[in-house]
């Protein structure tokens, strides 16, 4: 900057001229008009109003001058200054109410219009049933177990105590892998995940394994091939069946609700001693209705095997039959599942028809 110059007349100096001034105004006023958007504008604030500008260089020309001409070069440069602000502000203005008039219409929404959706998914419900008896094990501080599908023979059928010509080994009710004597089938049950969880985990032991199993069965309404199970195992000092019963009863009645009735069959299973059959009191008719289609009349449900584990299975394992006793159980989920919503049909479970899933939403 100049040091004050008392000798000079202000409209002398060039960037404080009128016309100068007046140049650089109009100069401004014309590009804030052809200015068409907001960005634009912004670009070119810098140089009609930034430090570089020329008005604001004539501005800083005003401490050069006598104090008596400081007056009006000030009153003048402030008063260009003004007009070019007040330019900018209407043009943004303008510019704004532009700019949102588009926007309305552009992205204008008509909400009376069907929507064309995309049908969401469904997760399946055997999945979901099995999740859900899972949490329920899990609440009862037992652990989860896991085992192969592809099974070795000893695994499923020798460690607990199938003997060697049980029907159940017969070509027509297992699924060999090739060569047939390889020792390899396709398991027929998860109870193979007992021995496995025992021979790797050792006892005290409670653990529910969930999974599918095969069987040749012909495929119709109320058989599969290959359908799920749970399977429960409890080993530890001073188990009995009373403790059987009563997980078997939390079970039931997470499943089907408060107040049903459950009883024990005595039957007969390889690998448990003494063994029992689960029933359900029938839930559609309460065992009153003699053409009830669910229970077929007899009042009660078939719902799986359940039982003491067999000193041979504990023996087979390592487990000391003497000191330690344990109850073993094996549900269905897809009959379960058939309990529970009332499918008539587990064909329809297999089919892939979305239709039958969506009915069913995220919770079983």
């Amino acid at each position: 900057m100049s040091a004050p110059n008392k000798n000079h007349d202000p409209v002398e100096v060039a960037a404080l001229a009128p016309a100068a001034i007046e140049a650089a105004v109009d100069d401004a006023l014309a590009a804030i008009a052809a200015a068409d958007s907001l960005d634009e504008l912004k670009r070119l604030r810098p140089a009609h109003q930034g430090d570089r500008s020329p008005l604001a260089l004539a501005n800083r020309e005003i401490g050069a001058l006598p104090p008596s001409a400081k007056a009006d070069a000030g009153k003048r440069v402030g008063q260009a200054r003004g007009r070019v602000g007040q330019a900018f502000a209407d043009r943004q203005t303008q510019l704004e109410a532009e700019r949102d008039a588009r926007i309305l219409v552009e992205e204008a929404q008509d909400v009376t219009a069907r929507v064309a959706r995309r049908p969401v998914g469904r997760r399946h419900p055997i999945e979901l049933m099995s999740e859900r008896i899972a949490d329920l094990f899990v609440g009862m501080g037992w652990e989860i177990a896991e085992g192969p599908e592809v099974e070795a023979e000893w695994f499923n059928f020798d460690a607990l105590n199938f003997d060697a010509d049980h029907p159940a080994r017969q070509m027509q009710d297992t699924f060999y892998l090739e060569p047939s004597d390889g020792g390899l089938v396709m398991r027929t049950h998860t109870s193979p995940v007992q021995a496995r969880a025992m021979l790797e985990r050792g006892v005290p032991i409670y653990i529910a394994a969930i999974g599918r199993v095969f069987r040749t069965d012909e495929l119709d309404a109320t058989h599969m091939p290959a359908f799920h199970q749970v399977e429960g195992l409890a080993v530890d000092e001073g188990i009995t069946m009373a403790h059987l019963k009563g997980t078997l009863d939390r079970l039931a009645t997470e499943l089907f609700g408060e107040g049903i009735t459950t009883r024990l069959r005595p039957s007969y299973f390889p690998f448990t001693e003494p063994s029992a059959e689960m029933d359900l009191r029938c839930f559609v008719c309460r065992g009153a209705d003699a053409d009830c289609r669910t229970c077929k009349g007899t009042g009660w449900i078939e719902w799986g095997g359940c039982g003491m584990v067999n000193r041979n299975v504990l023996t087979a394992v390592g487990v000391d039959a003497d000191r330690y006793t344990g109850f073993a159980f094996g549900m269905g989920i897809d009959r379960a599942l058939m309990f529970r919503t009332g499918v008539s049909d587990m064909r329809d479970m297999i089919e892939g028809d979305v239709r039958f899933d969506a009915q069913f939403g995220m919770e079983i």
